[in-house]
């Protein structure tokens, strides 16, 4: 009896599994299905019928311990319904699968057009044998009071003694499942994107289900018989434990079939029509798995050793708690371990720091190439991967990526035949040739609103396996983010270059315009003035034209004296604080009466440490601010004293604070304080691209001060090579 309890243990525990799966299957298919065409329904609703068998039969094996006989015959009756559908349907969802529906003048249509025809008439004929002859034994009290086995068998239609049905379904079993394999073994062409490669790799699941399936089909031809001739000698001492055993290593082998179906289904989306598959369904088939075990065990083993029904609702309610509880809390690893890897991509990209990289070493930046390699290594598990630039950005965001960083001989694929077959930024991927782009069997796309902006070249993965949905989509946005961004930066820094430019220009030109005014302008009119006064006889006309010279000459010297001395000095060899000390003397000598200056010694070694690029920045920033005072701190037409004052302090970072005595900012005189608006904001943007800012505060009457923040670390020393490049840069300007 001991035995008998853990074989029926097992037979429901198993059952169960099964029961489990196969619904999991068919409502996953379904419910996550591209499109829900013919084919897919076929799976989906296979699957299902597959639940239903098992549902059944654990009915039949549940209520046959407590002999219940009434129950079992109406789920015995029930039970026949996908015994006869599934092999047929399978064999359908095969044809399907192997591309016999979508070409009429294809290898295996004209293959498997007569073995459809034949299993067909075999499904029929078996239907018919169910309707004409009830393989069922009678209902009856007798049926009622008395097992199975002692009641005995149904008349039915018989050819040589033998029941008809027990010669046709073995029959109808093998012709479904050796097409099937057939179909597998010998698929035609798919229309589906990259169905070869899905196809390839879902392929080996699929044919040992079939071979599985086959193994069934002539496992159940056998019992058949083994009944038949059971009930006919009348011997029946063991034959349930025979029968009970038979029935188990026959369910065991269809489990394996569901394990395997259900892997190239979650691996590879055979039958759901997504191009590539999905990470989570992965994990959520591996979670079903372990709760049909679970389950099957525990709930088997209180029906079968007749645990008290609220203990069985106890049971299954703690099982079904745990296990939520198991998955939410695996939920949250996993979400903690996605926005891990996801670290690399939303952390800053450092743009302001990129500014100072110089033109040529732009290119090499790492600030793109650390989250790239991440995405290549952590997330993707890429054997190698090309990031190209396309498109309007293509220029800005350089050559482009290589992984892995070690391959730094590698040259990028040429993809000029690529860019026509990506047409819309709903196009997910193409497959690639390796031979032809290096490796690379799958080209992602990349897209903005200014169109094809890249493409991302993947090898296989290390594992060999396909790449998921999840995947796909995650290396596009990073893709996306890291041409834009590099893109971006690249234009800044041109901008930033345009800018040192045109101050460089202004400077030339302001020293162009004071050495013609000097040396050419004013000699010629002192030399004009010169032989009109020598002349003995003057007409009146010559008087006016000799007074009108004067006032020009008086006029361009006055302009001269007002002008300032625009001779920058060498700020990278001088350093910020020299350099704006001999602006100020040089540059306004005779615009305040009185400068004062105040510089802490640690803040004179940081302004020391800046780069040049920064300390441009700032020096013509607070030039700016210098410049304004000078011009407009005072009331027009007076000459009332005017004091500048130029504190250099350290506060979080450097600070620089210019501030005058003069009337302050009056927003009722805008025409006073022309030079305090565009020119500031110009460079207060400059103060932020390297990272600091500019800040305007006025007392109106009283004073006005500009204060120029840089905070600490905002611009790091640059490296010595660069420093010196930039020195021989500076002292080339100067010299020309």
């Amino acid at each position: 009896m001991i035995i008998n309890l853990y074989l029926y243990w097992a037979l429901i525990s198993l059952s169960l599994f099964n029961t489990i799966l196969m619904f999991w299957l068919g409502l996953t298919v379904l419910l996550n299905a591209e499109r829900r065409t013919l084919g897919l329904w076929l799976a989906g609703g296979g699957l299902l019928m597959g639940g239903l068998f098992f549902l059944s039969h654990t009915a039949v094996i549940g209520l046959g311990l407590y002999g219940n006989w009434s129950g079992v015959y109406f789920w015995l009756a029930v039970a026949w319904i996908p015994l006869v559908s599934l092999p047929y349907a399978w064999y359908v969802v095969m044809l399907w699968y192997a591309a016999y529906w979508e070409d009429p003048h294809t290898a295996i249509r004209r293959r498997q057009r007569p073995g459809l025809i034949a299993a067909t008439l075999l499904a029929l004929l078996t239907i018919g044998l169910l309707l004409v002859a009830n393989p069922l034994p009678p209902f009856s009290a007798t049926f009622l009071a008395a097992p199975l086995a002692q009641v005995g068998m149904p008349q039915m239609v018989s050819l040589g003694g033998i029941p008809a049905f027990v010669l046709v379904y073995p029959l109808y079993l093998l012709t479904c499942m050796g097409l099937s394999l057939d179909a597998l073994l010998r698929p035609g062409e798919p229309n589906r994107l990259m169905g070869h490669l899905a196809r390839r790799r879902a392929r080996p699941w699929l044919v040992i289900a079939t071979l599985a399936l086959l193994l069934v089909s002539l496992l159940v031809g056998w019992a058949l018989f083994w009944v038949i001739q059971t009930a006919r000698s009348g011997i029946y001492n063991r034959a349930a434990m025979i029968l009970g055993e038979f029935d188990l290593v026959i369910q065991a082998i269809i489990a394996v079939a569901i394990v395997l179906v259900g892997q190239a289904i979650v691996s590879y989306e055979v039958f759901t029509g997504k191009t590539l598959p999905r990470y989570g369904l992965r994990r959520y088939w591996q979670r079903a798995n372990i709760l049909a075990v679970g389950y099957g065990l525990v709930v088997g083993w209180a029906l079968v050793f007749s645990l008290h029904p609220t203990y069985t609702v106890l049971l299954s309610t703690l099982i079904m708690t745990l296990f939520y509880a198991l998955l939410s809390w695996r939920s949250y690893a996993e979400r903690e371990r996605y926005i891990e890897n996801l670290r690399p991509f939303v952390a800053s990209q450092r743009l302001y720091d990129q500014l100072l990289v110089t033109g040529t070493e732009a290119s090499t930046s790492p600030n793109a190439a650390a989250p790239f390699n991440a995405l290549c290594t952590d997330l993707l598990n890429t054997r190698l991967a090309y990031l190209i630039p396309l498109g309007p950005l293509g220029p800005l965001a350089g050559p482009g990526l290589v992984y892995p960083v070690q391959n730094t001989s590698a040259t990028l694929p040429d993809i000029t035949n690529l860019v026509s077959l990506f047409q819309a930024p709903t196009a997910p991927y193409l497959p690639l040739d390796p031979a032809a782009y290096q490796g690379a069997i799958l080209a992602v796309p990349l897209w903005s609103e200014r169109g094809l902006i890249g493409a991302l070249l993947l090898g296989e993965k290390r594992t060999g396996s396909l790449y998921t949905q999840e995947e796909i989509e995650l290396a596009q946005s990073v893709g996306e983010r890291l041409v834009d961004s590099q893109a971006s930066a690249e234009m800044a820094r041109r901008l930033m270059a345009l800018q040192r430019q045109h101050l460089a220009q202004s400077q030339v030109i302001d020293q162009r315009a004071r050495r013609v005014l000097h040396d050419e302008v004013l000699p010629r009119l002192h030399t004009t003035l010169l032989a009109l006064s020598s002349e003995s006889t003057r007409s009146t006309a010559q008087e006016e034209a000799l007074k009108s010279l004067s006032d020009v000459h008086h006029q361009v010297a006055a302009l001269l004296r007002d002008l300032p001395t625009v001779a920058v000095p060498e700020i990278a060899r001088l350093g910020l604080l020299s350099a704006l000390h001999q602006m100020v003397e040089e540059e306004f000598p005779s615009a305040f009466e009185q400068v004062n200056w105040q510089v802490e010694p640690q803040a004179e070694a940081q302004a020391a440490a800046l780069s040049p690029l920064t300390g441009e920045v700032l020096f013509y920033a607070a030039r700016e601010a210098i410049r304004n005072a000078a011009r407009h701190a005072r009331p027009p037409g007076s000459y009332t004293p005017l004091t500048l004052s130029i504190a250099i302090t350290c506060q979080n970072g450097l600070q620089i604070a210019i501030q005058d005595d003069g009337i302050g900012i009056i927003e009722s005189a805008p025409t006073q304080q022309a030079g305090t608006g565009q020119g500031l904001a110009i460079h207060s943007t400059l103060m932020a691209v390297v990272g600091g800012s500019l800040a305007v505060e006025s007392a109106p009457g009283k004073w006005t001060r500009v204060t120029l923040h840089l905070p600490s670390g905002a611009s790091p020393q640059p490296p010595a090579a660069q420093t010196q490049k930039q020195d021989q840069a500076t002292q080339m300007s100067t010299s020309a």
